[in-house]
C-alpha cells in the first residue's frame, strides 16, 4: 500500500502561517512533501518563518519548500494576489489551509460596533469563501484536493464575551458544509478545525490567566492547554490521501472539553 500521508508533489497553501498553529501546520505538511506557501499580513514575519520551516526540511535531508507571500486576508485582492504568486512559486493549490482569523471585540453580543461586526465576520467567513473560490479550479483540474479551514468550539457554545466570534466559527462551520456537498461532485473535500484553547498569542488573553490555569488544571480532560503542535497530524490528515472519504466534517481537538457541550 502507498503511503497515506505522503504530499510529495502537492502544493499547500496556508493562511494565518507565520506562527502558532499555523506554522505548525505548514511544517508538518512540508515535512510530509509538500511545497507550501504561508501567507499573513507581515513579510518579515513569513520570511521568518519560512526559514524554520526550510531549516526543519534541511535537518530531514529535504530541500527547501516554503515560501510566504503577504496578504491581508480580509481583502479580496490581495487573496486573489495571493493565489497568482502561490502559482507562479509552487504551481496550482492541492491543499488549501484557511487559519486566519480575528477576535476584534470582547463584550457582549448586543454592544459590538457594525465595524468590530464586520470585520470579524468578513475575515473569519467571507475571505475562506474567497479563497475556496479562488482555488477550485486548480483542484477540479487535478481531479481532488483538499480544503481545511479553523473555526473554534466557540461556534458550539454562547459566550458572554465572545459571541459574534462564535458566531463568526459557526458560520464557517456551515459554509464547509457547503463546500463539500458543491465541491465534492469533483473530488475536493472540505473539513473544519475546531481547536479548543490553545497556548498561542492569539488566545493569550484567554490562556494566561488565573482562570484559563484552572480550566487546564482541572476542567480539560487531558488536563493540559493545547499547543501548537497537536495540530499538525490533523492537518496532514485531511491533506493526505489518508481522509480521502473525510468531507463536511467538524474535527473537534480540544482535549475533551467538548464532551459536556
Amino acid at each position: 500500500m502507498a503511503d497515506l500521508f505522503d504530499l510529495s508533489g502537492r502544493v499547500a497553501l496556508l493562511t494565518g502561517a507565520s506562527r502558532g498553529m499555523g506554522r505548525v501546520m505548514a511544517e508538518a505538511l512540508a515535512l510530509h512533501g509538500a511545497t507550501v506557501v504561508i501567507s499573513s499580513r507581515k513579510q518579515e514575519q513569513l520570511d521568518e518563518a519560512a526559514a524554520w520551516i526550510n531549516a526543519a526540511c534541511a535537518r530531514k535531508g529535504l530541500a527547501p519548500r516554503a515560501h510566504g507571500v503577504a496578504a491581508h486576508a480580509g481583502r479580496k485582492a490581495e487573496l486573489e494576489a495571493l493565489v497568482e504568486e502561490t502559482r507562479k512559486l509552487a504551481g496550482p493549490v492541492d491543499i488549501l489551509v484557511g487559519n486566519a482569523g480575528v477576535n476584534v471585540f470582547f463584550g457582549p453580543i448586543s454592544e459590538i460596533p457594525d465595524a468590530a461586526y464586520e470585520k470579524t465576520m468578513q475575515v473569519n467567513v467571507q475571505a475562506n469563501l474567497w479563497l475556496a473560490r479562488l482555488v477550485a479550479d486548480d483542484m477540479k483540474a487535478r481531479g481532488g484536493g483538499a480544503m481545511m479551514f479553523t473555526s473554534s468550539v466557540g461556534a458550539l457554545r454562547p459566550s458572554p464575551t465572545q459571541g459574534v466570534y462564535g458566531m463568526s466559527k459557526l458560520a464557517l462551520v456551515h459554509l464547509v458544509r457547503n463546500l463539500a456537498l458543491e465541491f465534492g461532485p469533483f473530488g475536493i473535500r472540505a473539513n473544519a478545525i475546531l481547536p479548543g484553547l490553545v497556548r498561542t498569542e492569539f488566545a493569550k488573553a484567554v490562556w494566561d490567566t488565573p482562570e484559563g490555569e484552572e480550566r487546564a488544571r482541572s476542567k480539560i480532560p487531558l488536563r493540559r492547554l493545547g499547543e501548537p503542535e497537536d495540530f499538525a497530524g490533523v492537518a496532514v490528515f485531511l491533506a493526505s490521501d489518508a481522509s480521502n472519504y473525510v468531507t463536511g466534517q467538524e474535527i473537534t481537538v480540544c482535549g475533551g472539553t467538548s464532551l459536556w457541550n
